[in-house]
């Protein structure tokens, strides 16, 4: 988990974040226990309360389960749930973007395409 926190974005938000990516990357798999609210505000230095807010979201969303005395856990389906949420995003956030920008400067499909292909 990365530390440093964006002042652009609310720090609960940030916190949903860096648990979703370390459900994708595999450092937490389905039914896994995440590290509690304690330890997590303990190790980022942040209120208790705004990492439970963080969770909270996570829970609401179908990503984390809490089992009672035990603590929250990542759901069978999370990953799905945060491809789908985060593709989503990718799509409506910098995509869309991406081709009204590209159309105000006059570039072409083809022209985006092979911008693209040059980067990868």
């Amino acid at each position: 988990m990365n530390s440093r926190f964006d002042e652009g974005q609310p720090i609960f938000q940030q916190i949903a974040d860096m648990i979703e990516d370390d459900i994708l990357n595999g450092t937490y798999q389905a039914d896994d226990q995440i590290i509690s609210m304690s330890q997590f505000a303990s190790t980022f230095q942040v209120n208790p309360a705004t990492a439970v807010k963080g969770i909270a979201l996570l829970v609401n969303e179908g990503i984390l389960y809490k089992k009672r005395g035990l603590g929250m856990f990542v759901a069978a389906d999370a990953k799905p749930i945060i491809l789908t949420k985060r593709q989503d995003r990718f799509y409506n956030e910098l995509v869309l973007k991406l081709l009204d920008e590209a159309e105000k400067l006059e570039l072409t499909t083809e022209d985006v395409i092979e911008m693209i292909k040059q980067k990868r």
